[in-house]
């Protein structure tokens, strides 16, 4: 079916609920003709708002789209293959006049119902996909949408497919009553079976995404994405202000509310849409074996060499301690930067909030998909203020086990680069479980069926450290430190004097030379004089073709020899 004859129904204007429609057939509206923009008010002209993705030019306010026009915005010309188009709900609670308003719906927007379902191509990449219309009854999610996503979601499974959902809905829909609510359930239980086979889903979030879809399909996306200032939430701020007699703060429930709370990875401006559904689609691609095949040569004679080159100097330990700590001293960012290509930062915890002191996603090592995980400090004091000294609460550490536990699925090596003087010990920090936190990466790491890498950058300090440390291998960078706890802490607790900190650090055998003499790392890296984001090439060419060969050592291995691997290497210290 082509998209140009899924338009005649439609007229030019743009209704009370932000839709712009731009339909051709019907009464002839001349070209150019001037509109006005439901949300901020100014004169536009409907053809220049169609050609720059329903954006209003005068103030940025995002026009609904209409689920055909969704589909030609993202599908590569021609590729596009509608699934259950026909297919219809019917009236469960025999609700008077229901039926007649559906009849009259499907008349007046050319639609069966709530969702268009089918397959198509993104930049040469195939998916499912389903497309929410608000047009009808709010896209609320009755029978026939809950049937019509299900059924994609099982002709995904089937075939193999990514799945990407596009939400927008009212939520629940009424006049189905206990049967709408049963579609929550059932489009659930699909998704967890098309998880369950290792497959991607990408759910998009368009405004507005309410109620029962919030607390179903919608929320449910390995990858969750949003556009801009979209409402986003179970019950609508009417409701929530009418029960608790409060007034909502500004911006409640939107997007970028979501972001900061740790809900969605990501909210993506529009015209970007489609380069960003590609780049995520490509890089779940199943193409590991090739990269192995393909690199395994080149990883037998640059990799896994056994004596990597180092020096280990003799200066007091409390040198490497302020070397470590050293405000120009390359950051997690950095290695991530210079070291990986592709990388797609995803955010939040799913459940309280995005902790900048961690950051993560996923990227491409020489081509291989991989899972990168930073602690994160600034490169200046506003930046250390914003990720907290690279002290990460307790969203933080949860954030990292939910990239991790994703990569677990997709089959994507993990590595981590630690930099933190500790866990942050903040009454919040408390409140919300950090030492849960830490004690559930410790127990998740230690049987994670995926190649793990750590790598100790700067300060490893304590159990915020080891969080991100349970690995197949641990090496450690020449002037980096990891520790039971800061010298100026040590010190505090077995002397009663912090300032007996230089003391500490020579008893507590903290420095890399140290640690690799005690077996508690596998490699150290050396550095020059001083090292900076200036100087740091040599170190990333080391680790470059280390981490090479550290992937085609461990990628070879079996989930149960890797898990046992692991458990051998902390069983025996």
């Amino acid at each position: 079916m082509k998209l140009d004859n899924m338009f005649k129904k439609t007229n030019s204007s743009v209704d009370k609920k932000g839709y712009i429609t731009l339909g051709r057939s019907g009464p002839m509206v001349p070209e150019g003709l001037l509109r006005k923009c439901n949300k901020c008010g100014a004169a536009i002209i409907a053809e220049d708002v169609r050609r720059d993705h329903y954006i209003c030019p005068k103030c940025g306010g995002y026009f609904r789209v209409h689920a055909y026009r969704r589909i030609e915005m993202l599908a590569d010309e021609g590729s596009f293959q509608e699934w259950d188009s026909s297919l219809q709900g019917g009236n469960p609670l025999e609700y008077r006049g229901y039926e007649e308003k559906l009849e009259g719906l499907r008349e007046k927007t050319g639609l069966t119902e709530a969702v268009v379902t089918g397959r198509m191509l993104i930049n040469g990449s195939a998916a499912a996909v389903g497309v929410c219309d608000g047009r009808f009854l709010m896209a609320s999610m009755g029978e026939a949408v809950g049937e019509k996503i299900t059924r994609a979601v099982e002709r995904a499974t089937e075939e193999g497919l990514p799945l990407i959902l596009f939400a927008c809905s009212g939520g629940a829909r009424m006049q189905e009553g206990i049967m709408s609510l049963m579609q929550m359930a059932k489009t659930a239980s699909a998704l967890k079976r098309h998880s369950d086979a290792g497959l991607l889903y990408i759910s998009v979030l368009t405004d507005p995404t309410t109620g029962g879809v919030t607390a179903s399909f919608a929320m449910l996306g390995d990858v969750i994405l949003a556009e801009p200032k979209a409402l986003i939430g179970f019950a609508g701020p009417r409701v929530i202000e009418q029960t608790i007699r409060q007034k909502l703060p500004k911006g409640f429930q939107r997007s970028e509310f979501l972001l900061e709370h740790g809900f969605i990875d990501g909210i993506i401006c529009r015209e970007n849409m489609k380069e960003t559904l590609s780049g995520l689609l490509k890089l779940h691609e199943k193409n590991n074996a090739a990269w192995q095949e393909k690199d395994e040569s080149a990883c037998r004679e640059k990799g896994q060499n056994e004596n990597v080159e180092y020096f280990l100097d003799d200066r007091d330990a409390w040198a490497h301690v302020e070397a470590s700590r050293k405000a120009d001293r390359p950051v997690g960012s950095d290695y991530i930067e210079r070291l990986f290509t592709e990388f797609t930062e995803f955010h939040g915890d799913r459940l309280y909030g995005d902790d900048k002191a961690v950051i993560g996603g996923a990227a491409r090592f020489h081509g291989m998909p991989v899972t990168v995980i930073a602690q994160a400090k600034g490169t200046d004091t506003k930046g250390n203020i914003e990720r907290n000294f690279g002290m990460p609460s307790p969203e933080g550490y949860r954030k990292a086990l939910r990239l991790m536990k994703q990569a677990e699925k997709f089959s994507r090596p993990v590595i981590c680069f630690v930099d933190t003087p500790g866990a942050f010990c903040g009454l919040e920090a408390e409140e919300r479980g950090q030492g849960e936190a830490i004690a559930r990466n410790l127990y998740e790491m230690s049987g994670l069926k995926v190649p793990l890498l750590s790598v100790v950058i700067g300060e490893g300090g304590s159990g915020g450290a080891l969080a991100m440390a349970v690995a197949d291998e641990v090496w450690m960078l020449e002037n980096s430190i990891y520790s039971i706890l800061s010298p100026e802490g040590f010190a505090s607790i077995l002397w009663k004097d912090s300032s007996k900190a230089k003391e500490a650090a020579r008893v507590m055998k903290l420095t890399a030379g140290d640690l690799y003499d005690l077996g508690i790392v596998e490699r150290v890296f050396a550095e020059p004089d001083s090292y900076t984001r200036e100087t740091m090439g040599q170190t990333l060419d080391a680790l470059d073709r280390e981490i090479g060969g550290f992937l085609h050592k461990y990628c070879c291995l079996s989930e149960k020899e890797l898990t046992e691997h692991r458990y051998s290497r902390f069983r025996r210290m």
